[in-house]
Protein backbone atom coordinates (compact mmCIF):
# COMPACT_ATOMS: atom_id res chain seq x y z
CA UNK A 1 0.00 0.00 0.00
CA UNK A 2 3.03 2.29 -0.19
CA UNK A 3 3.23 5.39 1.94
CA UNK A 4 0.25 6.86 3.79
CA UNK A 5 0.75 10.60 4.23
CA UNK A 6 -0.61 12.53 7.16
CA UNK A 7 -0.21 16.29 7.58
CA UNK A 8 2.85 16.14 9.84
CA UNK A 9 4.23 12.65 9.27
CA UNK A 10 4.23 9.79 6.79
CA UNK A 11 3.74 6.09 7.40
CA UNK A 12 5.28 3.31 5.34
CA UNK A 13 2.48 0.82 5.05
CA UNK A 14 3.94 -2.21 3.24
CA UNK A 15 5.39 -4.67 5.73
CA UNK A 16 3.12 -4.45 8.75
CA UNK A 17 0.56 -7.20 9.28
CA UNK A 18 -1.97 -4.51 10.29
CA UNK A 19 -2.21 -1.61 7.83
CA UNK A 20 -3.28 1.97 8.51
CA UNK A 21 -7.00 1.75 9.26
CA UNK A 22 -9.91 3.88 10.41
CA UNK A 23 -10.17 2.19 13.82
CA UNK A 24 -6.59 3.01 14.71
CA UNK A 25 -6.76 6.58 13.44
CA UNK A 26 -9.96 7.19 15.42
CA UNK A 27 -8.28 5.93 18.58
CA UNK A 28 -5.23 8.11 17.98
CA UNK A 29 -7.36 11.21 17.51
CA UNK A 30 -9.88 10.69 20.34
CA UNK A 31 -8.12 8.98 23.25
CA UNK A 32 -7.55 11.13 26.31
CA UNK A 33 -4.05 12.61 26.61
CA UNK A 34 -2.86 14.74 29.53
CA UNK A 35 0.14 17.10 29.75
CA UNK A 36 1.39 15.05 32.71
CA UNK A 37 1.57 11.84 30.65
CA UNK A 38 5.18 10.67 30.67
CA UNK A 39 5.29 6.95 29.89
CA UNK A 40 2.89 5.64 27.25
CA UNK A 41 2.56 2.19 25.69
CA UNK A 42 1.08 1.20 22.32
CA UNK A 43 0.34 -2.55 22.32
CA UNK A 44 0.27 -4.16 18.88
CA UNK A 45 1.54 -1.04 17.16
CA UNK A 46 1.48 -2.26 13.53
CA UNK A 47 2.77 0.63 11.42
CA UNK A 48 3.10 2.83 14.52
CA UNK A 49 0.35 5.21 13.38
CA UNK A 50 -1.45 5.54 16.73
CA UNK A 51 1.82 6.12 18.58
CA UNK A 52 2.77 8.80 16.03
CA UNK A 53 -0.58 10.52 16.49
CA UNK A 54 -0.07 10.47 20.26
CA UNK A 55 3.40 11.99 19.80
CA UNK A 56 1.99 14.75 17.61
CA UNK A 57 -0.72 15.59 20.12
CA UNK A 58 1.69 15.52 23.08
CA UNK A 59 4.16 17.75 21.25
CA UNK A 60 1.66 20.59 21.71
CA UNK A 61 1.51 20.00 25.47
CA UNK A 62 4.28 21.15 27.82
CA UNK A 63 5.24 18.81 30.65
CA UNK A 64 4.09 20.52 33.88
CA UNK A 65 6.99 22.21 35.67
CA UNK A 66 5.80 20.90 39.06
CA UNK A 67 5.87 17.24 37.99
CA UNK A 68 7.88 15.16 40.52
CA UNK A 69 11.41 14.49 39.25
CA UNK A 70 11.01 10.72 39.45
CA UNK A 71 8.05 10.93 37.04
CA UNK A 72 9.91 13.00 34.46
CA UNK A 73 12.73 10.48 33.96
CA UNK A 74 12.26 7.35 31.89
CA UNK A 75 13.18 4.15 33.71
CA UNK A 76 14.29 2.45 30.51
CA UNK A 77 17.67 1.20 31.74
CA UNK A 78 17.58 -2.24 30.12
CA UNK A 79 19.86 -3.63 27.44
CA UNK A 80 16.93 -3.34 25.02
CA UNK A 81 16.69 0.34 25.83
CA UNK A 82 20.41 0.91 25.35
CA UNK A 83 20.21 -0.66 21.90
CA UNK A 84 17.70 1.99 20.94
CA UNK A 85 19.99 4.65 22.35
CA UNK A 86 17.52 6.20 24.78
CA UNK A 87 18.36 4.74 28.16
CA UNK A 88 17.83 7.73 30.47
CA UNK A 89 15.73 10.50 29.01
CA UNK A 90 14.20 13.48 30.73
CA UNK A 91 10.73 13.94 29.24
CA UNK A 92 8.21 11.63 27.67
CA UNK A 93 8.60 8.15 26.22
CA UNK A 94 6.15 6.36 23.94
CA UNK A 95 6.89 2.65 23.78
CA UNK A 96 5.38 0.68 20.90
CA UNK A 97 5.49 -3.11 20.78
CA UNK A 98 4.48 -5.73 18.24
CA UNK A 99 4.92 -9.49 18.26
CA UNK A 100 5.34 -9.40 14.47
CA UNK A 101 8.95 -8.54 13.65
CA UNK A 102 8.26 -6.93 10.27
CA UNK A 103 5.62 -4.70 11.84
CA UNK A 104 7.93 -3.61 14.65
CA UNK A 105 10.71 -2.88 12.14
CA UNK A 106 8.39 -0.83 9.95
CA UNK A 107 7.07 1.09 12.96
CA UNK A 108 10.65 1.84 14.01
CA UNK A 109 11.45 3.19 10.55
CA UNK A 110 8.32 5.35 10.62
CA UNK A 111 9.33 6.69 14.03
CA UNK A 112 12.84 7.54 12.85
CA UNK A 113 11.44 9.55 9.95
CA UNK A 114 9.03 11.54 12.12
CA UNK A 115 9.55 14.86 13.94
CA UNK A 116 9.23 13.00 17.28
CA UNK A 117 11.88 10.31 16.90
CA UNK A 118 13.28 11.18 20.35
CA UNK A 119 9.95 10.25 21.99
CA UNK A 120 9.23 6.98 20.21
CA UNK A 121 10.63 3.48 20.68
CA UNK A 122 9.61 0.41 18.68
CA UNK A 123 10.21 -3.04 20.16
CA UNK A 124 9.74 -6.48 18.63
CA UNK A 125 8.31 -8.23 21.68
CA UNK A 126 5.28 -9.97 23.07
CA UNK A 127 3.47 -8.29 25.92
CA UNK A 128 4.97 -10.80 28.38
CA UNK A 129 8.50 -10.20 27.06
CA UNK A 130 8.09 -6.44 27.21
CA UNK A 131 6.64 -6.65 30.71
CA UNK A 132 9.65 -8.59 31.96
CA UNK A 133 12.21 -6.30 30.33
CA UNK A 134 10.55 -3.03 31.36
CA UNK A 135 9.04 -4.18 34.64
CA UNK A 136 9.97 -0.99 36.55
CA UNK A 137 7.85 1.33 34.41
CA UNK A 138 4.33 2.37 35.39
CA UNK A 139 2.37 3.75 32.47
CA UNK A 140 0.24 6.89 32.35
CA UNK A 141 -1.53 5.64 29.24
CA UNK A 142 -1.82 2.22 27.61
CA UNK A 143 -3.58 2.15 24.26
CA UNK A 144 -4.31 -0.47 21.64
CA UNK A 145 -6.28 -1.40 18.55
CA UNK A 146 -6.30 -5.10 19.48
CA UNK A 147 -7.42 -8.15 17.50
CA UNK A 148 -11.12 -8.72 18.03
CA UNK A 149 -12.43 -11.55 15.83
CA UNK A 150 -13.11 -14.35 18.30
CA UNK A 151 -15.44 -16.79 16.51
CA UNK A 152 -14.87 -16.13 12.81
CA UNK A 153 -12.73 -18.07 10.36
CA UNK A 154 -9.08 -17.14 10.59
CA UNK A 155 -7.22 -15.59 7.69
CA UNK A 156 -4.99 -17.92 5.65
CA UNK A 157 -2.04 -15.55 6.13
CA UNK A 158 -0.66 -16.36 9.62
CA UNK A 159 0.61 -12.81 10.22
CA UNK A 160 -2.75 -11.27 9.31
CA UNK A 161 -4.56 -13.86 11.38
CA UNK A 162 -2.50 -13.00 14.46
CA UNK A 163 -3.18 -9.30 13.92
CA UNK A 164 -6.96 -9.81 13.59
CA UNK A 165 -7.95 -12.83 15.70
CA UNK A 166 -7.72 -13.14 19.48
CA UNK A 167 -7.28 -16.91 19.25
CA UNK A 168 -3.94 -16.38 17.49
CA UNK A 169 -2.56 -13.58 19.64
CA UNK A 170 -3.42 -10.68 21.89
CA UNK A 171 -6.91 -9.99 23.26
CA UNK A 172 -8.39 -7.09 25.22
CA UNK A 173 -8.31 -9.39 28.25
CA UNK A 174 -4.52 -9.64 28.02
CA UNK A 175 -4.28 -5.86 27.80
CA UNK A 176 -6.52 -5.29 30.81
CA UNK A 177 -4.64 -7.91 32.83
CA UNK A 178 -1.39 -6.12 32.02
CA UNK A 179 -2.88 -2.70 32.75
CA UNK A 180 -4.15 -3.73 36.17
CA UNK A 181 -0.54 -4.42 37.20
CA UNK A 182 1.36 -1.77 35.23
CA UNK A 183 -0.73 1.40 35.19
CA UNK A 184 0.32 4.39 37.25
CA UNK A 185 -2.13 5.22 40.04
CA UNK A 186 -3.85 7.80 37.84
CA UNK A 187 -3.13 5.97 34.57
CA UNK A 188 -5.61 5.13 31.83
CA UNK A 189 -6.34 2.46 29.22
CA UNK A 190 -7.83 3.33 25.81
CA UNK A 191 -9.11 0.64 23.42
CA UNK A 192 -11.05 0.56 20.16
CA UNK A 193 -13.30 -2.49 19.69
CA UNK A 194 -16.54 -3.59 18.01
CA UNK A 195 -19.54 -2.06 19.76
CA UNK A 196 -21.06 -5.46 20.55
CA UNK A 197 -18.15 -6.19 22.89
CA UNK A 198 -18.97 -3.28 25.22
CA UNK A 199 -20.68 -5.33 27.95
CA UNK A 200 -18.02 -8.05 28.18
CA UNK A 201 -15.21 -5.51 27.93
CA UNK A 202 -16.52 -3.35 30.78
CA UNK A 203 -17.27 -6.40 32.91
CA UNK A 204 -13.76 -7.78 32.50
CA UNK A 205 -12.26 -4.36 33.22
CA UNK A 206 -14.17 -4.16 36.52
CA UNK A 207 -12.82 -7.60 37.44
CA UNK A 208 -9.35 -6.06 37.08
CA UNK A 209 -10.15 -2.98 39.17
CA UNK A 210 -10.57 -0.71 36.15
CA UNK A 211 -13.62 1.49 35.58
CA UNK A 212 -15.00 3.14 32.46
CA UNK A 213 -14.75 6.94 32.47
CA UNK A 214 -15.30 7.75 28.78
CA UNK A 215 -17.04 5.92 25.96
CA UNK A 216 -17.19 7.03 22.32
CA UNK A 217 -19.81 5.37 20.10
CA UNK A 218 -18.76 5.40 16.44
CA UNK A 219 -21.32 5.14 13.63
CA UNK A 220 -20.40 4.94 9.98
CA UNK A 221 -23.68 6.69 9.01
CA UNK A 222 -26.51 8.17 11.16
CA UNK A 223 -29.11 5.47 10.49
CA UNK A 224 -26.89 2.59 11.62
CA UNK A 225 -26.15 1.37 15.10
CA UNK A 226 -22.62 2.08 16.41
CA UNK A 227 -20.10 -0.28 14.85
CA UNK A 228 -17.16 0.61 17.10
CA UNK A 229 -16.52 1.90 20.58
CA UNK A 230 -13.53 3.71 21.98
CA UNK A 231 -13.52 2.76 25.66
CA UNK A 232 -11.34 4.43 28.28
CA UNK A 233 -10.69 3.07 31.76
CA UNK A 234 -8.96 4.21 34.94
CA UNK A 235 -8.56 2.90 38.48
CA UNK A 236 -11.00 5.51 39.82
CA UNK A 237 -14.71 4.82 39.92
CA UNK A 238 -16.82 7.18 37.83
CA UNK A 239 -20.52 7.55 38.66
CA UNK A 240 -21.33 9.17 35.31
CA UNK A 241 -18.90 8.23 32.52
CA UNK A 242 -18.66 10.68 29.64
CA UNK A 243 -20.37 9.35 26.51
CA UNK A 244 -19.84 10.72 23.01
CA UNK A 245 -21.59 9.89 19.73
CA UNK A 246 -19.45 10.23 16.61
CA UNK A 247 -20.80 9.73 13.08
CA UNK A 248 -18.26 9.48 10.26
CA UNK A 249 -20.39 10.11 7.17
CA UNK A 250 -23.79 11.58 6.32
CA UNK A 251 -25.29 11.52 2.80
CA UNK A 252 -21.98 10.40 1.32
CA UNK A 253 -19.90 13.17 2.90
CA UNK A 254 -17.74 13.28 5.99
CA UNK A 255 -19.53 14.92 8.90
CA UNK A 256 -18.27 18.20 10.31
CA UNK A 257 -17.51 16.51 13.64
CA UNK A 258 -15.34 13.90 11.94
CA UNK A 259 -13.52 16.52 9.84
CA UNK A 260 -12.92 18.60 12.95
CA UNK A 261 -11.52 15.57 14.77
CA UNK A 262 -9.17 14.74 11.89
CA UNK A 263 -8.20 18.30 11.01
CA UNK A 264 -4.71 18.05 12.53
CA UNK A 265 -3.97 14.71 10.90
CA UNK A 266 -5.63 14.02 7.55
CA UNK A 267 -4.66 16.00 4.48
CA UNK A 268 -8.29 16.23 3.36
CA UNK A 269 -9.58 17.61 6.65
Amino acid sequence: MGVFRFKKFSVENDRSAMKVNTDGVLLGATMTLNPSDINLLDIGTGTGTIALMAAQRLSDMDVPSDLPVERSISLNLSEAGRKVGRNVMVGRSIYAIDIDEASADEAGKNFEGSPWSDLLQAHHASLDEFSETFKDIRFDLIFSNPPYFEDSLTAPDKRKSTARHTSDGLSYRDILDFASKNLADDGRVSLVLPAEQEHDLCRYARMNGLHIFRLVYVRTVPRKQPSRIIAEFSRSRCDAPCTVDLTIQNEGKYTSEYLSLMHEFYLFA
